[in-house]
């Protein structure tokens, strides 16, 4: 068995990475993407590695000459025309190899675990072409396979259909030939193939025809959760060095800076943001669909037409809400326009405090084991602090903790006659028990203008990714001067029809919010079964656990996510002692964390 790999191309997509050095001299985590994978096969004992080099050649020949401790022989052939011809020319050049053993065939800009070697080299079948599981993140050739691993069609990427992605897979573009398919079968109708339509061609068209045979010789081989990744253009490096950095600690920090873009992690499941995991339902996402092609090629409305749209979803009048490119856009606005001293709860999210000066921030900090307090406390604390504004989330972030409206009621009439500006963030209280507990109400607000509410439609209704928020108060001269402070298209059309459409789907809402609590209900049931962790009640969409055993909150994070995949939140420093938080998906995504939380915490 040898190897061959491909690496001759110019790598142009890389822009200043590859102006004076090949595709495979650019380094992840600090190690080329040629040495990483030289390294791979030299554990295999394999014949010999034949490189098929052209762009800066001869670089890459000197470069891989210093390497040390690779002792499988290594052989080099030459592409003169790499800047006219494409792979199919490279690996022409190189066919003589390819009948003379059986070979291993890869890209140079490939990633990928060690196991996906033995993978191939595992398997009896002589010859395979590796797939895995078509993603959104995946260009280039797909291709459709039966269920006994026969590739039934290649599709390339211009004929590619997204009503049919399901039924794709992508090649990896690492192969499996024997010598007896290489003489037979593809290096003649790889000849044939550049006879008639020419060099400037990809080496997968020649498996296109073969697979067209009675007997095509090669089958697909599924990954089954095994990582690679191709490196095209430098955000694909950005993605890799999170997914390969050898540090586990430095993977879950890649990850934690992120603050989403998790679909290009596609075996990754996010417990750590916090959406409604039962809403929208599909009806309303197809019909945003429907309509994809008129909103991504027409202007949205202005602010006047949104906070239009806003009012009737709320059912406040136009003066009194203004929409926001998430309820952040929003907080920022309001808090820089705060002065004098602003009260805060802690632990909370940090949108707030962030958006304050530490020397003007009074905060209150609940000196029990749940972190929850009342509205009494709040008071009580609060009272003789002379704030000007006071700031409560509720249900609070991480804790759950809950104020219920009638108590939420009386600390608003508390703060009128304190002449405290009063900000309630509701962005989790639909998922509460109390089916109204929402403040967003025209009458609510016409006799309290000291009131300002701010709600995450990202957060309640699922739609993280389109980005809206509202903010909601009898003060409308504050209210006018947060939309003038916004961009005029502070949101985008898809945000726009959403508010358009949404409340057609009110009925929709209200089944998810219960079949959320349902959920809840019994995640909460399960998890307390579990030895070693202590769940603190929640009236939201997440739950703050205590770890009570050995292991850390920062120890089982990393466990998780580089064992299992699981991104939860870490709140080492957030709080004293061993906390995370974990956001409640659906039953299924549910029962993998319980899963991973048995064999982690024994």
């Amino acid at each position: 068995m040898q190897a061959v790999i491909l690496a001759a191309g110019m790598g142009k997509r890389l822009k200043e990475l590859t102006q004076d050095n090949t595709k495979c001299m650019v380094k992840i985590n600090g190690v080329t993407l040629i040495e990483r994978m030289l390294r791979q096969i030299d554990k295999h004992n394999l014949s010999r590695i034949v490189i098929v080099v052209g762009y800066e050649g001869q670089k890459l020949i000197d470069y891989i000459a210093t390497l040390k401790n690779i002792n499988t022989p290594i052989v080099y052939v030459d592409n003169p025309i790499y800047d006219k011809t494409n792979n199919i020319y490279s690996l022409s050049l190189a066919q003589d190899h390819l009948c003379e053993d059986d070979t291993l065939l890869f890209e140079s800009d490939l990633i990928f675990e060690d196991s996906i070697i033995d993978l191939l080299l595992n398997d009896p079948r002589p010859s395979l072409a590796l797939v895995d599981k078509y993603e959104c993140w995946m260009d280039g050739t797909c291709l459709k396979i039966d269920e006994l691993d026969n590739i039934t069609s290649f599709i390339p990427g211009k004929n590619f259909k997204y009503s049919e992605k399901d039924e794709y897979y992508k090649t990896v573009n690492i192969y499996k030939f024997s010598k007896e398919f290489s003489k037979n079968s593809y290096v003649p109708f790889l000849n044939a193939y550049i006879k008639a339509l020419g060099e400037n061609e990809y080496y997968e068209q020649v498996l296109r025809v073969i697979t067209m045979l009675d007997n095509p010789e090669i089958k697909a081989e599924r990954l089954n959760g095994q990582l690679w990744y191709e490196t095209d253009d430098i955000q694909d490096l950005d993605i890799a060095s999170s997914m390969f950095h050898p540090d586990d600690n430095e993977k879950v920090a890649a990850l934690q800076r992120r603050f989403g873009g998790y679909w290009r992690y596609p075996r990754l499941l996010d417990f750590c943001y916090l959406v409604n995991p039962y809403f929208p339902p599909q009806r309303l996402m197809d019909e945003i669909k429907a309509s994809f092609e008129t909103l991504i090629t027409q202007y949205p409305s202005g602010m006047g037409v949104n906070s239009l749209l806003a009012a009737k979803n709320f059912d406040v009048h136009q003066e009194n809400i203004v929409v926001g490119n998430g309820a952040a856009e929003l907080i920022k606005s309001f808090m820089e326009m705060q002065d004098g001293k602003v009260g805060f709860i802690r632990p909370t999210f940090e949108e707030y405090p962030n958006r304050y000066t530490k020397e003007n921030s009074v905060v209150f900090a609940p000196d029990n084991k749940d972190f929850s307090y009342t509205a009494d406390d709040v008071m009580n604390f609060f009272g003789d602090k002379d704030i000007k504004t006071l700031v409560i989330i509720n249900p609070d972030n991480p804790s759950g903790n809950y104020i219920p409206k009638s108590d939420l009621l009386h600390l608003i009439d508390w703060a009128k006659e304190k002449a405290i500006k009063l900000v309630i963030d509701e962005s989790f209280v639909d998922f509460s028990d109390c089916l109204d507990s929402t403040i967003i109400d025209q009458e609510i607000l016409n006799a309290n203008k000291h009131l300002f509410v701010v709600k995450s439609i990202s957060k309640s209704y699922g739609v993280p990714g389109i980005r809206l928020g509202i903010l909601a108060s009898g003060d409308i001269d504050t209210i006018s001067h947060i939309k003038k402070d916004v961009a005029i298209w502070n949101i985008n059309s898809f945000g726009e029809f959403y508010m358009q459409i949404a409340e057609k789907y009110k009925k929709d809402y209200a089944v998810a919010l219960q079949k959320f609590r349902t959920e809840r209900k019994r995640f909460a049931d399960e998890l307390e079964d579990i030895n070693g962790i202590r769940v603190i009640p929640s009236q939201a969409n997440y739950f703050m656990i205590e770890l009570t055993g050995k292991i850390t909150a920062k120890e089982l994070t990393k466990k998780l996510l580089v064992v299992h995949d699981l991104l939860i939140k870490d709140l080492s420093t957030k709080v004293d002692g061993e906390y995370i938080r974990i956001a409640i998906r659906s039953t299924e995504d549910n029962n993998k964390l319980i899963n991973a939380f048995k064999t982690e915490l024994i």
